[in-house]
């Protein structure tokens, strides 16, 4: 006899780190990473040196977008999960509504901003702006939308 599933928790994820948040219209780019670490699904992008590149460093005015997860992704050579290695083509999210983890607590609507470590954040000082906003009120950790726009 099949078994049927009959239980299913209270409240079902929200999403993950790099996954579409919903469909509305957004627009979506690929680029080449030049980083030997790679880039982790959901993490921001910016202009690499080279044509067609990109890296995890972040710079003023030189913001991509941000990494969509790809469930067909091959383990990476680096052996991390859920990231594209060094010259995988990435696929990146630079309008629409995205899933990122939050390093900071955020408010529906403040300015996200990237460390040097590309975690995103709601405080200004030291970090990259991006032009994108949180779209949640959430704790420090926690997944977030972001809102991204060109």
């Amino acid at each position: 006899m099949a078994v049927v599933q009959n239980s299913f928790p209270t409240t079902p994820a929200l999403g993950y780190p790099g996954m579409v948040a919903n469909g509305e219209t957004s627009n979506r780019l690929t680029r080449t990473i030049e980083d030997a670490a790679g880039i982790a699904f959901g993490k921001a992008a910016f202009r690499g040196v080279g044509d067609h590149g990109i890296t995890a460093t972040p710079a003023a005015g030189t913001f991509m977008g941000i990494s969509i997860a790809t469930h067909g992704l091959a383990a990476s050579l680096t052996g991390t999960a859920d990231t594209y290695g060094q010259y995988a083509s990435v696929p990146l999210l630079n309008e629409g509504e995205i899933w990122v983890t939050a390093g900071s607590n955020t408010t529906d609507g403040a300015a996200v901003y990237v460390t040097s470590a590309g975690v995103f954040t709601a405080t200004s000082t030291s970090n990259t702006a991006i032009p994108a906003v949180f779209d949640d009120t959430v704790s420090s950790g926690a997944l977030v939308r972001l809102r991204v726009a060109r």
